[in-house]
């Protein structure tokens, strides 16, 4: 790996940490769980980064590498497929709740 791939590899880190702490932020504030699960995502994508930085520069290729990424990626998918369950949940709760005409 060369330098100039540490340094990008690096910058992606950096990126995927940032916009992890921004999610937590707005975790925080909404006590939304959407957030969370972003926010473990990009953590997760973070970590991978930092494997792929110090423990194994030269086998971005392998399977465990790709376990890492996919695992994020379903925790984007669930937080997405949770959030519309719950929107759906309300939208019936409140067909029911309304007087009839």
């Amino acid at each position: 790996m060369t330098p100039t791939h540490y340094a990008i590899s690096g910058a992606i880190l950096l990126g995927y940490s940032a916009i992890s702490v921004f999610f937590y932020r707005f975790l925080k504030k909404s006590k939304d769980r959407f957030f969370g699960f972003f926010s473990c995502a990009f953590l997760l994508l973070a970590f991978e980064r930092v494997l792929l930085i110090w423990a194994w520069p030269d086998q971005e290729e392998k399977s465990y590498v790709y376990a890492v990424r996919l695992i994020s990626f379903l925790f984007i998918l669930y937080a997405i497929i949770d959030k519309n369950r719950k929107h759906e949940g309300i939208a019936a709760d409140e067909k029911r709740h309304e007087p009839s005409r």
